[in-house]
């Protein structure tokens, strides 16, 4: 079975926000919240670079060993997805992520003092209610995996840089990429000796 996954090639990220725009408008994400956000390193000096950043998706998830009441979940496709209706808001998932994915909704749209809770990607796979529902998509956004489409990040990403689907497939084209950055052949010879598995 495929586990889905994001790549980002900062060779090719020219920080124009596509993808970001692309989340918010198929989800209809909440003022506020970013599900996916493009940070710059090194901005302004020679060598700066440019990645897009959201729920990686992990194997492992940290969100899901410290959530207090189980609400974080792996489909078997390996999306890491979130009920909100088990959700307590207590910001534990927001510590233990590195890419900093799960978010409180804003303020304005709370009473004053309640966070709410928690909003991350979902890799455009909906959440636990029932798939194409009026109450998913208000929930957890557009269920486009369910539609055999990949998210919508990865579909408006003007220049590829930003990959999404199963994760072998995705190490095979940066692979590629690398290699021919290089200048070199597109193997070393390593799949023909181990076998492409390897």
């Amino acid at each position: 079975m495929a586990k889905m996954k994001f790549l980002c090639d900062a060779e090719r990220c020219i920080e124009c926000n596509g993808c970001v725009t692309a989340c918010k408008n198929a989800n209809e994400v909440p003022w506020g919240v970013n599900r996916r956000r493009v940070v710059t390193l090194n901005d302004g000096v020679p060598g700066e670079k440019s990645i897009s950043v959201a729920c990686m998706h992990c194997t492992d998830a940290p969100c899901a060993a410290v959530c207090p009441v189980d609400c974080f979940y792996t489909t078997a496709d390996g999306v890491v997805l979130h009920d909100k209706d088990l959700c307590i808001g207590c910001g534990y998932c927001f510590y233990a992520c590195p890419f900093g994915a799960p978010q409180y909704p804003s303020p304005q749209q709370r009473v004053f003092a309640v966070r709410g809770k928690m909003d991350k990607c979902t890799f455009c796979a909906g959440g636990p209610e029932e798939v194409g529902s009026k109450a998913e998509f208000e929930k957890y956004g557009a269920n486009r995996l369910a539609e055999g489409k990949l998210p919508a990040c990865a579909e408006m990403c003007a220049t590829k840089a930003l990959l999404a689907g199963d994760g072998d497939m995705l190490a095979d084209i940066y692979r590629k990429r690398v290699m021919r950055r290089a200048g070199r052949p597109e193997t070393w010879g390593w799949d023909k000796a181990y076998g492409a598995g390897v």
